[in-house]
This record gives structure tokens, sequence and C-alpha cells, in this order.
């Protein structure tokens, strides 16, 4: 392979080093822990869907659908087809496309309503910006049903995620929640036929402000009083279910408003018994406009606004249908390389160390016996679920245990050297002057471990030698704002 002078870096497909992989590594298995915890089952689709169903799911997906083809099915051919004549085939750019067509292609073998979490990564073909990207990690959850989809399992979203983010070190977060038949239901007790236009509109409202907002909606037709009691509607916010109360208040009538009002109220009451203090009622938030049907959802950190939702969804009616069966569904989708790197961006997590090992294992000499002996030496803690590594070299002591301090590992094991050995590196003294370059202290009787921190070194034995719980594993620390 020939030699690459220069690397030109591609932005949009993040890359970390290994502390933050360590973080981005927690994330996903705390994640996946809670979902399997709250019953869900995991599930991996494939990468590639054929085009036409990824392009089928709205107006704005084609710019960002990465199409997938081999050079020789492309060369020489028209657009839209290969040689082959196999459908094109697209990298999905999020998780829900896969899951409709999964459910749909396994249902005589799915057991209803089906749980599912999915931990995958997806591509989307759009501009990257901070905390935006063009190849990222997304983890779903999901409940699907056949035909109908009782309405509690709307409450049972927030829940999950709630049970996640308190266990992972990020800032305080809250969820918002709304429900989309309030708005629907209002705007057609308005007298207003153009439903999701005026939501669209209403959407911007963070964007371009309250008057701009009352000027599109009446170049659309709303009269004044109709976009102010659009507006109205759109400021409620509350951290209880007081916001029933507060639209009644504004006059409008409508069945579609009175039964989305006790849905959200159901969804507050149910999420603050469990999770206090996670959840409010936002009823500016609009979502997928043409997708989703009753609860949608919006995750921000608390001081961080500014970053907008990483974590999303809602109740959707017609994820699938085969034309006998229709399967609605709730999910609820974290952005995973959004929320990690921003969070890594913004220097408010780290980790503890570099590297798994707890260990290093050092090597007194060069010797195929001593090589033997520090490799039973790890050998054995590995078993025990300690992590290690040994030493690339058996250079001097002081050497060794700096290798150690700079990739974070807080203990260094000192293997006794066998009968026909010399003292261990004749300049180091293995009883802490080593990094001093202190003179030799003769071979020790038995095994020894430092912890490089404090500098203690005790005997040891590797079958029975554990660590602190702090120290057996890499820890995520948060760090303050």
């Amino acid at each position: 392979m020939p030699a690459v002078s220069k690397i030109a870096p591609l932005s949009g497909f993040p890359e970390y080093l290994p502390a933050d992989r360590i973080v981005e590594q927690h994330f996903l298995d705390t994640i996946r822990e809670v979902f399997e915890l709250h019953g869900f089952s995991s599930i991996e689709t494939r990468s590639v869907e054929p085009v036409e169903r990824l392009s089928a799911q709205g107006e704005d997906t084609d710019k960002e659908i990465y199409t997938l083809a081999r050079l020789a099915d492309t060369a020489a051919t028209s657009p839209g087809e290969n040689r082959s004549r196999e459908p094109r085939l697209g990298l999905h750019f999020d998780l829900t496309v896969p899951l409709a067509r999964y459910v749909l292609e396994h249902a005589g073998h799915l057991n209803f309503p089906f749980r599912r979490y999915q931990i995958q990564k997806v591509w989307r073909g759009e501009r990257p910006q901070e905390g935006r990207y063009r190849e990222f990690t997304q983890a779903d959850v999901d409940v699907i049903d056949a035909g109908t989809l009782s309405a509690h399992f709307e409450a049972e979203m927030p829940i999950v995620v709630a049970d996640a983010f308190v266990r992972l070190p990020m800032p305080d977060f809250v969820i918002g929640v709304n429900n989309r038949k309030i708005a629907e239901g209002f705007y057609r007790g308005l007298g207003l036929t153009d439903i999701t236009g005026t939501l669209r509109v209403v959407d911007k409202l963070d964007k371009i402000g309250p008057d701009a907002v009352v000027q599109l909606l009446t170049e659309t037709g709303a009269s004044v009083s109709q976009a102010d009691a659009c507006l109205n509607l759109a400021r409620i916010r509350t951290v209880d279910e007081s916001f029933v109360d507060r639209v009644w208040a504004l006059g409008v009538e409508h069945p579609m408003l009175e039964e989305g009002l006790a849905a959200l109220a159901a969804v507050v009451r149910t999420v603050s018994a469990v999770a206090p203090g996670t959840i409010v009622a936002d009823l500016k938030i609009a979502r997928g406009l043409d997708y989703y049907t009753g609860t949608v959802y919006e995750t921000t950190l608390l001081g961080y606004e500014k970053w907008g939702s990483f974590c999303s969804g809602g109740r959707y009616d017609s994820l699938a249908s085969d034309g006998k069966t229709t399967y609605p569904g709730v999910g609820i989708s974290i952005g995973v390389s959004r929320l990690v790197g921003l969070l890594i961006g913004e220097g408010l997590v780290r980790a503890s160390r570099s590297t798994p090992a707890c260990v290093l294992v050092a090597r007194v000499s060069e010797s195929e016996a001593d090589r033997a002996r520090s490799l039973a030496v790890a050998t054995q803690l590995r078993r025990r679920g300690i992590a290690c590594e040994m030493a690339p070299s058996a250079s001097k002591f002081g050497k060794q245990i700096r290798y150690a301090d700079r990739r974070g590992i807080p203990f260094v094991w000192f293997p006794a050297p066998g009968e026909s050995d010399a003292a261990p590196n004749a300049h180091d003294d293995v009883r802490g002057q080593a990094e001093n370059g202190g003179a030799a202290a003769g071979p020790q009787a038995s095994d020894e471990v430092k912890d490089i921190r404090s500098g203690e070194q005790v005997p040891a034995d590797a079958t029975t030698w554990t660590p602190p719980d702090a120290d057996l594993h890499p820890r995520v620390i948060p760090m303050p704002a």
C-alpha cells in the first residue's frame, strides 16, 4: 500500500481518541443496560434500504440520503439504474424507516406489543456543524402493536430515557412533552383549516420571534386574533397538569382538543410520579409534522438549551401497514453522538484514564523466563476480571512507571525475579526509587504492586490481590461548567 503523505480531514464523521471513546462507550453501555432493564429486546437492522423506501418518508429526505453502489455497477450507466438491475440502495438516515420494514417483514415471528431497542450508526447528508454529523449513533426504543396501541405506552418513553439520563454524568435535563391533538384541535376550534401549515409557522417561534410568527400566520389566511390565540397556546409551559386549565382559559373548544389535553395530562401525571422533576408540558413542541399523531417529546439540557433537543420522538399511528393490519407505535430516540460530542467539546465530561487497563505488569528482564512470569501474572489478573497490559519492554522500572502514568494506569506490578536473574534493572530501586534512578535494593522475595499515585508499594499475589472498586474500570467524570 503506498504511503500517504498528507491526510485531509473529512468533516461530519467523528473519530474519538481513546479517552473520549471510553466516555462514548460508557454512555452506550448505560443506555443499553437501562433499555434492557425496562424489558426491551435488541435488534439490529441492515444499514441499507431501497432508495424508493427511504425517499417516501418526506420531501426533504432525498438530499439527505447517501446512495450505495459498486463502482462497476455505476460506470457507464444512466442515473437510477445499475447493471445488475437491483434496486438502488441508500444508507438509512434514521432507525425508524428500517424498523417499519422490519416489523412488516417479521410480523409473523414477533410477539406484540413488540418492545425493541436499537443502537446503530445512521448516515445523513446534511451540513456538518457543532453537534450535527453525517455519520452518527442513535439509540432508539419503541413499542409497536398490531391494530391498536394502548395510550399508557406514551408515558413509558420519557420514563425510560429519564432512567438512563439520571445515571449518566451530564447536566440536569428536562423532557418537554406535547400532544399533536392539542394543537390540531385548538386550530380547528379557532376555525383554521391549514393545520400543518399553521404548525410549521408556530414551530419557528424560537427562531424568528412572536411578531414574525403573527405576520406569517396572517399572510397565510389567519386573522390577527387567531394568530394571537395560536401564540398564546404555544407559550403555555408547566411542570404539572395546570396547563389544562390554562388552555381552557383561552376559550377554544373542540373534541380533539379535549382528547389531547386528557392524554397529555395522563403522561405528565404518570412520569412525574416515577421521575419527578424530569418532565414539563411544553405546548409549542411540534415535531414530525406529517408523521406523529399523539404525544411528542423533546429533551434539552438545562443551561444548554442552545444545543436544542438531543432526544426526541413521539407516537405514530401508522408506522407500517401490510394492507390488512396497521402497526401503530410510540418511540423515542437518543442522539448519542450529538449528546456525547457536545459534552466532550464543552469539557463537561472526561474519562479518568485512556485505557481499560488497571495494572501494568512490569518486565524484569528480556529473558524468556521473566517474560513468561510477567505473562503468567497478567493472565491470572485477567481471569479474575482485572484489566491489565504488559510493559512493552524491560526498560528501567522508572521508565515503565512513566509509561503507566502517561496512560493513567494506576498500578504497576513487579513480578519477583527468578533465582537465576540478577537484581531487577540494576540502576533501579523496585521499592520506590525507580523514578529517581536510586541504587538497586536487591531481588524482591515476592511479587509487589505499586500505586503510582501515592507511591505505596506492597507484596501481592495475582490470585488474590484486587484493586479498589474505583480503580477497576475507567471512570467517566462530570466536570464543572
